[in-house]
């Protein structure tokens, strides 16, 4: 550690610097696409011929050469599948700084059609703002779904339940190329075929220009968008054990003048979950027992559609719309088994209970964009339209006997629950380049939601349906949140810099119809950011600044609970309020032939700090959540992609953090501090025959607070792929939570009981799948078209 820390340091002493250089700089970009080009080799050589510098451009295309001699040079850009570009210059004394502005280069005809491209991107890059994953030919990514693809991204942590966390915080916000989706709600994003995703960013510390929402940051999930000329797809067929079926056809059409994408998906999985509870309490100084177990056997079909075009007006406008639906038809079962017992451990009673639900959701969601480019390089206008809406109805239905001592049928329940939401958002965002190495960005975004829900439960009595404990209400959610932004980015030789501040005016109502919870809430903050970036030969350093909120969501504040248990339940809490963070972060990234190592360490304040608190209250066991006075949470991560051989690759990741929670509730002190390790490995064999191995093992050391231990965490996942018909299609066959190994235990303790759960919500999978993909038609002659700029 302290060597890491010298080293840091060190590579910190060229910012102060005060030798005067003479560097030159520019942008590349391809001549008939007008994108930036990324990796293009520059170098300059002198009268001679010899190389007296050189290096490669940015993602944007930029390049920063520096330490250069006075006299005639020759600047040379070249990128496989461009001609040469090779210029000129004479560098002269009180000249400092020489901008060359845009070089453009030109593809040349003889190498595109001669030279095949073998090579793939590194799976890990380190930007200004953010961390960027690709998703790449790792064989898990290639199967499953979305969170299949997360659980392999280094920080990200994907719960057996769905629950994603970011270095240990579920206070995270997920996003869909770069916009909030229904996806990303309700365990949705189990709905993305893997497949479907190109790269994952990890943004710890986001600039100004994102939403301040998340106190742990947010995951950018970019999907993938056909680049091919002309008709391109792929079909993908899975078939799972338990149950998991699925189809993914997409088809593409791509020319000079629009761009037609498709995704649609059909799916129906089986779910096997399996839940222990050992309860011990105390009433009136008199102990009591309770073995609990529950089986759930869940059934969930869903069909996705996703349609859309980009239209390019002119060469400087382009259009995009998009329509997607997503709706899913659950139907669970779930068996209850309860034994009870006395202070002598002889059995007490034992009683039962059945449950069956069934649950319809649909979700609709359109987007607009306009996209203005100028003639002045990376100037841009964008405006975005966003409507969502969805709805759900939810009922169970409850049968309960005692079958010790003797039998007893009780009364039947049933529950319904209906909601809908509709969501609007307006967005638009003006970035104006001063230089070829500074830029100011300003935006605007209004997001109104409403949603509404009425939730009913009704016991039998004699063959007449009654209103059970007083549950029936309607609840109505409006939120409306105003922000706006402004920052500046900068280069100073190998020093960048964004600087920016973001202000967000959020105005929340919860209104029901007994009156029982009426509330308005109106809050409005600035969230200053700071993100500061050395570049080296092959490696980078960053110190980053944000200051973030975390908004409840709407599950956390709605006070309706489910009676499923009849020994404990979840209640959410429309007196939450939002807490407020403060995150420090540096950063290091350095490559080499066949090692990447990623080293980071943080520092949060989060004040408001929601947490979940359960206490008892006639017999039952309740959980709600609430916040408490702070929490400090600082910590190291250490990531590293080793490919000591060219068909093996290693990747190791840790994250050991240590905590610090103060504040009470309901007259109980919550301070607790304590510290957990999470790490995960991964290695990718390249067999020959054109076969894949995988596998991968991840680990999540013990968690505490002040009221609930978390035992350690484990799972293991393999997968096996095969190449074939000339690499058009690939064979994956895979197994996640292997030898159900992931297993999450936990204890609670109180005044007056104590409970050992263990949780197990999916057992072990395994799947076999097959991926088709083509083009239709020959792309030679057909000018590709522009990326549309909705990212």
């Amino acid at each position: 550690m302290k060597t890491l820390i010298t080293s840091i340091l060190i590579l910190f002493i060229p910012l102060f610097g005060t030798a005067q250089q003479v560097t030159v700089s520019g942008k590349v970009q391809d001549n008939t696409t007008k994108e930036w080009i990324p990796y293009v080799t520059v170098s300059i050589q002198d009268s001679t011929s010899k190389t007296i510098a050189a290096g490669v451009t940015d993602n944007h295309g930029v390049f920063i050469l520096e330490g250069l001699p006075i006299g005639k040079m020759t600047l040379i850009c070249s990128f496989i599948g461009y001609q040469d570009y090779i210029h000129t210059l004479e560098i002269i004394s009180g000249k400092p700084k020489i901008e060359l502005g845009i070089i453009a280069l030109h593809a040349d005809a003889v190498q595109l059609n001669a030279v095949e491209v073998t090579g793939q991107k590194s799976s890990v890059s380190l930007k200004l703002d953010k961390k960027v994953f690709e998703v790449g030919k790792d064989v898990l990514s290639q199967n499953g779904s979305a969170h299949d693809v997360l659980n392999g991204v280094p920080s990200v942590t994907v719960s057996p339940t769905g629950g994603i966390s970011l270095r240990g915080n579920s206070s995270v916000l997920i996003l869909i190329n770069g916009r909030q989706s229904g996806l990303t709600q309700s365990n949705s994003l189990d709905q993305i075929a893997a497949d479907q995703i190109e790269r994952v960013e990890v943004i710890t510390n986001p600039s100004s220009r994102y939403d301040a929402s998340g106190s742990a940051g947010i995951i950018n999930i970019i999907l993938k968008k056909n680049k091919k000329s002309g008709f391109s797809g792929q079909v993908r067929l899975v078939a799972g054990l338990p149950n998991d079926s699925r189809l993914n056809p997409s088809i593409n059409f791509k020319s000079d003048k629009i761009n037609i994408f498709s995704n649609f998906g059909i799916r129906s999985s089986d779910y096997v979950g399996l839940y222990t509870t050992n309860q011990s309490t105390m009433n009136n100084g008199v102990p009591n027992y309770l073995n609990h177990k529950q089986n759930e056997d869940r059934h969930d079909d869903g069909k996705l559609i996703y349609l859309g075009a980009d239209y390019y007006i002119d060469e400087h406008r382009t259009i995009t719309a998009a329509f997607f639906k997503n709706a899913t038809k659950d139907d669970d079962k779930t068996r209850l088994l309860y034994d009870y017992s006395n202070a002598e451990s002889s059995k007490d009673s034992t009683l039962t209970r059945e449950g069956k639900s069934l649950e319809k959701r649909d979700y609709n969601q359109v987007e607009f964009n306009f996209t203005q480019t100028f003639k002045q390089p990376a100037k841009k206008w964008t405006i975005d339209l966003q409507y969502d809406w969805w709805n759900s109805d939810k009922n169970w239905n409850l049968s309960t006997q005692r079958i010790y001592p003797d039998v007893l049928i009780y009364p039947g329940i049933r529950t319904n629950s209906v909601g809908n939401s509709k969501d609007l958002l307006i967005q638009s965002d003006f970035i104006q380049p001063i230089d070829t190495v500074s830029v100011f960005e300003i935006g605007v975004k209004t997001e109104i939601r409403k949603v509404s829900s009425q939730f009913l439960a009704e016991q039998r009595q004699e063959n007449i349906w009654t209103i059970y404990q007083d549950i029936d209400n309607d609840l109505n959610y409006t939120e409306t949140i105003t922000s706006a932004y402004a920052q500046y980015s900068n280069k100073a030789g190998r020093f960048n810099y964004m600087l920016g501040l973001r202000t967000e005016f959020t105005k929340i109502a919860i209104t029901d119809i007994k009156n029982t919870y009426n509330d308005d809430k109106k809050y409005n903050r600035l969230f200053p950011t700071v993100n500061l970036s050395y570049k080296f030969e092959e490696a980078a350093l960053q110190l980053n600044y944000s200051k973030r909120i975390n908004r409840p969501s709407l599950y956390a504040l709605y006070p309706f609970n489910e009676l499923t248990d009849l020994n404990a339940q979840y209640i959410g809490n429309p007196d939450l309020n939002p807490s407020y963070s403060d995150v420090f972060e540096l950063a290091f990234l350095k490559t080499w032939k066949k090692l990447t190592l990623n080293p980071s360490v943080y520092y949060q304040w989060e004040s408001g700090y929601i947490q979940d608190f359960t206490y008892r209250e006639n017999d039952i066991f309740f959980t709600t959540p609430i916040n408490i006075q702070h929490e400090i949470r600082s910590g190291i991560e250490l990531s590293t992609l080793y490919n000591p051989l060219k068909w093996l690759q290693l990747n190791l990741e840790m994250n050991f953090y240590h905590f610090k929670q103060k504040g009470n509730y309901q007259d109980e002190n919550l301070d607790y501090e304590g510290k957990t390790f999470t790490g995960r490995l991964s290695t990718q064999v390249k067999l020959p025959s054109k076969f894949s191995f995988q596998g991968r093992y991840n680990f999540r050391g013990a968690q505490q607070n002040a009221q609930t231990k978390n035992d350690a965490l484990q799972s293991l996942d393999f997968g096996l792929s095969k190449t074939l018909l000339k690499d058009k299609a690939t064979i994956v066959l895979d197994v996640s939570n292997a030898f159900n190994l992931r297993q999450n235990k936990s204890t609670t303790r109180g005044t007056d009981y104590y409970i050992t759960e263990n949780s197990i919500p999916n057992a072990a999978r395994y799947r076999l799948s097959f991926v088709y993909r083509f083009n239709l038609t020959d792309p030679k002659g057909i000018r590709q078209a522009n990326n549309a700029n909705r990212n």
